[in-house]
């Protein structure tokens, strides 16, 4: 069994941040949903993917890069 704590804490890192967002759109949504209705979750859902996605660009972005610079650097 190897011992990586880079990836342990990438891994750690990633389930972190899934879950934080699991909640928010769980909890959130669903209270929007208890005290306004199903029409203001909706909204609410798109509200909250809206502000999500350049967050997640730039992630993505990010992780394209590392994988392009590791790549290019097992080459040399």
């Amino acid at each position: 069994m190897s011992r990586d704590l880079r990836k342990y804490a990438r891994q750690t890192n990633f389930r972190l941040a899934l879950g934080g967002i699991l909640v928010l759109f769980v909890v959130g949504g669903g209270m929007i949903w208890i005290v306004y209705g199903r029409e203001a979750a909706i909204l609410g859902f798109i509200c909250l993917a809206a502000g999500l996605a350049p967050i997640a660009l730039v992630w993505l972005a990010l992780g394209g890069l590392e994988k392009l610079v590791r790549f290019l650097d097992k080459d040399s």
